[in-house]
């Protein structure tokens, strides 16, 4: 008689869906992710299987937003049939190790579209 999966025998957690996703660490108002694999199910306080990355989404002294990913353990746990949250996949898009998001593509437009009111609104101050 086999022991059904639930019972703890493990063979539950090594076929169940994984994901690729954020973990919010840090204190109020400042943010810090670790990116992680852990199965789907869980909230982001449960604990992960692996840690892949790590990310720093303020700017520091010189303007730059840190991201360490490990692309390697990335690509294998994609090759296992890992999903991705939405974020991650932008992230990972931005780096290279993915094709960019769609979304990527639309914040930067609207960027561009934005700055481009800015400048015709200052031209237009200027003269008046």
């Amino acid at each position: 008689m086999s022991l059904s999966p639930a019972s703890g025998i493990g063979r539950f957690y090594k076929h169940s869906a994984k994901i690729i996703r954020f973990v919010r660490l840090g204190c109020t108002n400042r943010p810090f992710y670790h990116i992680v694999v852990m199965e789907r199910r869980k909230n982001q306080h449960q604990p992960v299987i692996e840690q892949v990355g790590s990310y720093d989404p303020l700017p520091n002294e010189n303007s730059e937003r840190l991201v360490a990913l490990n692309t390697e353990r990335i690509r294998f746990w994609l090759g296992k049939g890992a999903h991705m949250s939405e974020p991650a996949a932008e992230l990972l898009g931005i780096a290279g190790l993915l094709p960019v998001h769609p979304r990527t593509y639309m914040t930067a437009w609207r960027n561009r579209r934005a700055a481009a009111e800015a400048e015709a609104t200052g031209k237009v101050a200027e003269t008046a």
